[in-house]
């Protein structure tokens, strides 16, 4: 019997080559390949620890961080991944290999769980990381100015203080599956590893198994608008039947929904650049299709809102000069458990003019507009582990969100009555007029009569000379804010994050001062350890 054996040229290193030679001696030298049984698995050669840190504001950072340890581990490294809120935890003089992976959120800010660890090594005193190989995994969205500026600024302070790259930082954009996946492999074998073949775990989705892969072609069965005659705003509430997906989520998480481009936009294109449609194009699959399908379906048409594509260009040249169209996360505004079988959503729908011409957003009007009895709504549901109601249904929660930011609470709400909470419940809403746009007040007032909602805090802003905010309406309630607090409530904030989250942010720094009666010190360290204890969450975008 002729023993195998593996070549030079085989991508392996001279102690792989030793190994795995060794291992294939001994296994057909005692008989162990036969018909009658299968070898066992062999271990693979210990690759040392790998420690994954993720920060995370909605859950895809922290998603991929366990996902990369979770192959990690099964290519030989002693992997664990580890929220950087939990970075106390972590001894960092007997770490060797980090990788960091982070999303920035709003116009780049750190996630909500990366800010401690941020101030921790960003200061004076932190400590030297001479010994620790590195690599950074940063996810963002470069419609923004400060794109990818967490990650970027965590690669510069572990170069600062000592630590090597073993592997070049990755900027990832919205569509960041094959970046993210290029830059973990890429990290493997700087470590001195072997990046895995695809298994069957890694195999493309069934028909049956929907996702962001492979979303659910859902119908839309109600689309009304919510706000009155005589509104600014076109605010929707939508309900989705899930009914035969399979799909499951909780209140808190949001649904990913794939939109068309609007076809009257695409023909404006298309007549602008001198192409009638049918030239031929590579999709972002790579097969080939026509023009007008490619910019309906598949691409990112908003670059071109405020100019049109330059003359000269050929069909495929400019297809590949767009980005690949990518999936809409919104706030669920509904309970699993109150709606089975159903999924709501509450969207402001974009509409305005530019230059003389009517601009729509993208996904809002294909809901609003685009879907009709014969389409349907390619759906995924996007988890948001953070953004959950209190596993002990007696603590109490107050609810901040403003507008739209109002879908996840109805969902609270609907959760806590369905599951019978104790806790009380306060929810901050706030628009422009109470006439035109107090969004659910039906549902509201009837939450308010049966009980589930213990206070309402109203703030339009437009129904008075000086305007009012969600944040002022905080201010005058600051002592009931901080008992609240004190009897162990959770506080949630949802909506619009380069504006009213932050001011949100200052009120609740303000209250633990005036109510509290902190020191300004005191009182970031008291939020930071609300936000530590998953008691002051944010779903702001």
């Amino acid at each position: 019997m002729t023993i195998p054996q593996i070549p030079e040229s085989a991508p392996f290193d001279a102690s792989q080559r030793t190994w795995l030679n060794g291992y294939l001696a001994g296994l057909f030298s005692s008989g162990a390949l036969s018909t009658a049984s299968a070898p066992a698995a062999a271990a693979l050669p210990s690759r040392g620890p790998l420690l994954f840190l993720w920060g995370s504001q909605t859950g895809g950072a922290e998603n991929l961080a366990k996902s990369f340890a979770k192959s990690a581990k099964k290519l030989g490294f002693d992997a664990r991944a580890i929220g950087l809120e939990d970075y106390a935890s972590v001894d960092l003089s007997a770490e060797k290999r980090i990788a960091i992976v982070t999303s920035t959120y709003g116009d780049g800010d750190m996630p909500d769980n990366a800010q401690p660890f941020w101030d921790f090594i960003k200061n004076g005193t932190a400590p030297r990381l001479e010994h620790i190989e590195y690599s950074v995994l940063a996810l963002g969205d470069s419609n923004y100015v400060q794109f990818c500026e967490a990650g970027k600024r965590f690669d510069l302070r572990f170069e600062e203080l000592g630590a090597r790259r073993a592997h070049p930082r990755t900027d990832c954009d919205v569509d960041y599956e094959a970046p993210s996946k290029a830059w973990f492999d890429g990290l493997v074998v700087a470590l001195g590893g072997d990046v895995a073949p695809v298994g069957a775990e890694d195999a493309p989705p069934t028909e049956a198994s929907f996702g962001k892969a492979n979303p659910f072609p859902a119908r839309l069965k109600t689309n009304r608008v919510l706000n009155k005659p005589g509104s600014a705003k076109e605010t929707r509430h939508f309900e989705i039947v899930l009914e035969g997906s399979g799909l499951e989520y909780e209140a808190g998480d949001a649904l990913g929904v794939f939109p068309t481009n609007c076809p009257e936009f695409v023909q404006e294109l298309l007549d602008a650049a001198g192409f009638h449609g049918e030239e031929a194009v590579p999709s972002p699959t790579g097969s080939d299709i026509a023009l007008r399908h490619a910019l309906t379906h598949h691409y990112d048409l908003s670059k071109h809102l405020a100019e049109f594509p330059a003359k000269g260009l050929s069909a495929a040249e400019w297809a590949a000069s767009l980005r690949k169209l990518q999936p809409r996360l919104y706030s669920i505004s509904s309970s699993p458990k109150a709606h089975p079988g159903e999924v709501h959503l509450t969207v402001g729908i974009v509409r305005y003019e530019l230059d003389g011409r009517v601009r729509k957003g993208v996904c809002s009007t294909f809901l609003a507009d685009r879907v009709n009895s014969e389409a349907h709504v390619p759906v995924f549901v996007h988890r948001s582990p953070h953004f959950r109601v209190p596993a002990d249904g007696s603590r109490p929660i107050i609810m901040v969100g403003p507008g739209t930011g109002i879908a996840p609470f109805r969902a609270f709400l609907e959760e806590r009555r369905a599951t019978g909470a104790t806790g009380k419940n306060w929810l901050f809403f706030g628009d422009q007029r109470a006439s035109t746009d107090f969004l659910y007040e039906e549902e509201l007032a009837a939450m308010r009569a049966d009980g589930s909602l213990h206070r309402l805090d109203l703030a339009f802003s437009r129904d008075q000379a000086e305007k009012i905010y969600v944040q002022t309406r905080m201010i005058e309630s600051g002592a009931d804010i901080w008992a609240w607090l004190q009897d162990g409530g959770h506080f949630y904030v949802c909506g619009d994050a380069k504006r009213m989250a932050k001011d949100v942010d200052a009120a609740l720094h303000q209250i633990a001062e005036s109510a509290g009666g902190l020191s300004p010190e005191n009182a970031a360290s008291y939020i930071q350890q609300l936000k530590t204890e998953k008691r002051y969450v944010r779903d702001v975008y």
